[in-house]
């Protein structure tokens, strides 16, 4: 899930591939992306933030609403930001706090590490994933040690012309196991 964006989105650990997902551009993704885009509140990791930050700003008109939206950033280091409407949390406590709120649903964009702290914690509602028919064999993972076991139930999915597996799932409660054939 690392720098889909651009080769010199997030090099960190040496990775080289940056802007692996340019080439699968296609109609289907395109009205898939600009769908999931529509404003909404954001939680974001610090390093996202930061790359969100650099050049969202700057290049509203292709996410519209980008710089509007309320954008929670989970960060030990930063407090505080140039970029509107930016709320900063400090620890795990805060998510919970915020998503127990009667505010509005979020959407994680990138982060990792929040990802993957937020399913260790079963933090997260639903999923919505684009799968690439691609392997890189490094950089950062969506699902790493920790994830708690978790089912969850299709509700929608779509593949593009240029192979992406667009994917929505709903959390639906714990894993249900059994003996297949019997």
């Amino acid at each position: 899930m690392q720098a889909p964006g651009g080769p010199k989105e997030d090099m960190s650990g040496g990775f080289k591939y940056g802007g692996w997902s340019a080439s699968y551009g296609d109609e289907v993704l395109g009205k898939a992306m600009q769908e999931q885009m529509k404003p909404a509140d954001l939680l974001l990791g610090r390093k996202t933030f930061e790359i969100f930050a650099g050049y969202w700003p700057k290049h509203a008109n292709f996410w519209p609403g980008i710089n509007d939206v309320t954008k929670y950033v989970l960060s030990r280091t930063k407090k505080k930001s140039d970029w509107q409407n930016s709320i900063f949390l400090k620890s795990l406590a805060d998510i919970k706090k915020l998503k127990k709120s009667k505010g509005p649903d979020l959407k994680v964009w990138g982060s990792s590490n929040l990802i993957q702290t937020l399913l260790k914690n079963d933090l997260v509602d639903e999923l919505r994933l684009k799968i690439y028919p691609l392997t890189l064999g490094k950089g950062k993972k969506l699902f790493d040690n920790g994830t708690i076991p978790a089912a969850f139930t299709l509700t929608e999915s779509v593949v593009t012309p240029s192979g992406v597996i667009i994917v929505n799932y709903k959390r639906a409660g714990k894993v249900k196991t059994g003996t297949v054939g019997a």
